[in-house]
């Protein structure tokens, strides 16, 4: 047997590949059906993109304008094993008539270069930086794939989900966080049918861990470094200090968030006032809690009188909401993993993780794309969330409401009525708001 990660296994002829793989793309999106020769990491993703509504005519959509980008890709941590790429990769593309594209953990490209023929044929398809090639967006294709699944892929012609990419192959792996293991994007190579050899998948893959090794190498000198709070779509988050990553337990997340929150200190009583729910715990109870964090963090921990961080802590978070107060939507989306700590109860902690989570929806309804809202419903946090699931049915061409409309009045039937629908032309104005009833 070959390998199953690549494409076209030796010896197959490629025209009679693309025959068999044409009419098996033709019975999945008829009904459903996976039929050979279709490998079971392209039959996965497949039914992800089947469930996520994609539909294979799907066209992608720049979500990135110039300034946008140009801003996001200065601060991405991709930008800085650009050098990398280009002498592995960009030499290589130009070479082959093929592409090189790097695109966010999101799925979105944020650079595309190579061969210029090749690259005036992918701006007609829509493969240019800025768009969204994530599978939500455009179903099957190896940069979004691969950032999907965290793992390497080869995608070959009708291989992709949308049929507007059956001409192309291309081969992606993704770029991890050296110190964190996160996906931060992905690297890929697009081209015509000689990329579906196993010599592209492995030629990126080893790419991709050239990238991570530079990454740790660039990586800023732990002790002059600011400490680093991680505590979206965590239950225990992570402190990154003096050169090392802590797992806090669920007590000492809150601590930490609500004093990166406040970075002018909180008083004894004014954080107690937002751990505890019982009003009536006793300020030894927030003493021995400190204590406790002085154990694990030593001359890193939180300073009292008041209570405030040892050293400059940047959080998650406050990204997240920094990029929503200044438009920057599908950038803030990829800093967003899940709710601030989901399993906590503290008083402060879940006030601030509504107003967080409010001020993401607000902005993925207000911008009123498809595919970030796609996103959004599709997500655990999104997933029962009628407000979004009416923008996202009005974002949508009137032909592929329907399902959306579905899961709305299924919501009202569950959540109880009087969630009037959201106007279109208040998302598309930048303020989402519902009809009201008229009269009693």
């Amino acid at each position: 047997m070959g390998d199953p990660l690549v494409a076209l296994p030796g010896g197959a002829d490629p025209v009679e590949r693309t025959r068999e793989l044409r009419r098996a793309h033709a019975a999945f999106t008829r009904d459903g059906r996976v039929e050979a020769p279709v490998r079971a990491v392209i039959a996965r993703s497949w039914r992800r993109c089947a469930r996520a509504r994609v539909s294979p005519e799907c066209a992608p959509r720049v979500e990135l304008a110039e300034a946008e980008l140009r801003r996001y890709r200065a601060e991405h941590p991709l930008a800085r094993v650009m050098p990398v790429f280009r002498d592995l990769v960009g030499t290589f593309a130009a070479h082959g008539a093929h592409l090189m594209a790097v695109c966010d953990a999101r799925g979105s490209l944020l650079w595309v270069e190579g061969e210029p023929g090749t690259l005036r044929r992918a701006e007609r398809l829509g493969f240019v930086p800025g768009a969204r090639w994530s599978e939500t967006a455009m179903g099957t294709n190896a940069p979004g794939t691969a950032v999907a699944v965290g793992e390497p892929v080869q995608v070959f012609g009708a291989e992709h989900f949308s049929r507007r990419v059956h001409p192309w192959t291309c081969a992606a792996a993704p770029v991890r966080d050296p110190r964190t293991g996160g996906v931060l994007g992905a690297v890929d190579i697009t081209g015509g049918d000689g990329l579906a050899h196993p010599h592209s998948l492995a030629f990126v893959r080893a790419v991709a861990r050239a990238a991570e090794a530079q990454l740790a190498l660039l990586a800023p000198d732990p002790a002059a470094a600011a400490d680093t709070l991680t505590a979206l779509g965590r239950d225990e988050a992570l402190l990154g200090t003096g050169g090392r990553t802590v797992r806090l337990s669920r007590r000492h997340s809150e601590i930490m968030a609500l004093l990166a929150h406040h970075p002018e200190g909180l008083s004894g009583e004014e954080l107690t006032i937002a751990l505890y729910e019982d009003e009536s715990v006793s300020p030894v109870t927030l003493r021995a809690e400190m204590s406790r964090l002085r154990g694990v963090l030593g001359d890193r921990a939180p300073l009292s009188r008041p209570y405030r961080t040892a050293a400059a802590l940047a959080s998650d978070f406050t990204a997240l909401t920094r990029h929503l107060a200044g438009g920057a939507v599908s950038a803030a989306l990829h800093r967003y993993p899940g709710p601030l700590l989901p399993a906590s109860t503290a008083p402060g902690i879940v006030r601030l993780r509504r107003r967080i989570e409010d001020q993401a929806r607000a902005a993925v309804v207000a911008r009123a794309d498809a595919g970030l809202l796609t996103d959004w419903v599709c997500s655990p946090w999104g997933a029962d969330d009628p407000e979004a699931w009416r923008a996202l049915a009005y974002a949508l061409p009137p032909g592929r409401r329907a399902a959306a409309l579905a899961r709305v009045r299924a919501l009202d039937l569950e959540l109880g009525p009087g969630q009037g629908p959201v106007r279109p032309e208040a998302v598309r104005g930048g303020r989402a708001t519902r009809s009201q009833p008229a009269g009693p």
